[in-house]
């Protein structure tokens, strides 16, 4: 029994100890040293420079051309409807460049379109300026 009693105070010692040399042990709570800066992230860019690729992924006339058409009168710089290479998407989403999400998940938003992801096939010839592609599926 001694010696377990002696070992806990060794123990309670060495945790002491240790807890002088290095406070945040003590109070893991407490913060040592200076807060690190929060970065920054960059600002949301305005609608206004902004171009969105509308696509027409679900075969009914004028769905695009509809959609282009509120995004526009919300505030963006361009939107250009036009058909998608398939017209069997199930589902709405919204594609984005790199460097682009932020302003992706706000479109996505206010064409009220749940799936958001990053952009990695190819588009059709002339939309190398849009940052942003939508694509009108059947729900």
């Amino acid at each position: 029994m001694a010696a377990l009693l002696t070992s806990l105070v060794a123990l309670a010692v060495i945790g002491g100890l240790l807890a002088l040399r290095h406070p945040a042990l003590a109070h893991p709570t407490s913060q040592t040293g200076p807060v690190p800066k929060r970065q920054e992230a960059t600002p949301l860019r305005p609608r206004s420079r902004v171009s969105v690729l509308v696509l027409n992924g679900n075969g009914m006339s004028g769905v695009a051309g509809t959609t282009a058409t509120r995004l526009l009168g919300r505030g963006y710089h361009s939107a250009t409807a036009t058909n998608a290479a398939v017209d069997s998407y199930a589902t709405s989403l919204v594609l984005y460049r790199p460097g682009w999400e932020r302003e992706a998940q706000r479109l996505a938003r206010d064409a009220n379109i749940r799936v958001v992801a990053a952009l990695d096939g190819r588009l059709p010839a002339g939309s190398g300026r849009d940052q942003l592609v939508v694509i009108i599926g059947a729900n």
